[in-house]
């Protein structure tokens, strides 16, 4: 890939990101806030798909589709042989509380509709 100014610019973020992030209480805060803008997502989801009945299909092959890129992106990497050096990578644990919020929030937006 060329190293352009965007590319520097987002490859030196994620890393101050990361540095930032290794105190234990900073990524413990990045994940449930990211577990909570799954939550969100979630309800978000569901209310503008609940306005027209019509795009309740696609909505949720879409929300399909893409818990299934996140599980294979973070399970994926499990199985990689050549990892980087970092023990703990902050982006695939940040999706993949992004995902289990977004799959409870959906759980519990059905339980209040069945109800």
């Amino acid at each position: 890939m060329q190293n352009t100014r965007l590319s520097t610019i987002v490859s030196t973020s994620v890393e101050r990101l990361s540095q930032w992030s290794r105190n234990p209480w900073r990524h413990i805060s990045l994940i449930v806030i990211s577990l909570l803008s799954g939550f969100f997502l979630a309800s978000i989801i569901s209310t503008v798909s609940g306005v027209k009945s019509e795009q309740d299909a696609i909505s949720a092959g879409i929300v399909l589709l893409v818990v299934e890129l996140i599980n294979r992106y973070v399970y994926g990497m499990r199985r990689e042989p050549n990892r980087t050096n970092e023990t703990n990578p902050l982006t695939p644990e940040i999706l993949n509380s992004l995902k289990l919020g977004l799959i409870y929030g959906l759980f519990l937006e059905a339980f209040k509709l069945g109800s």
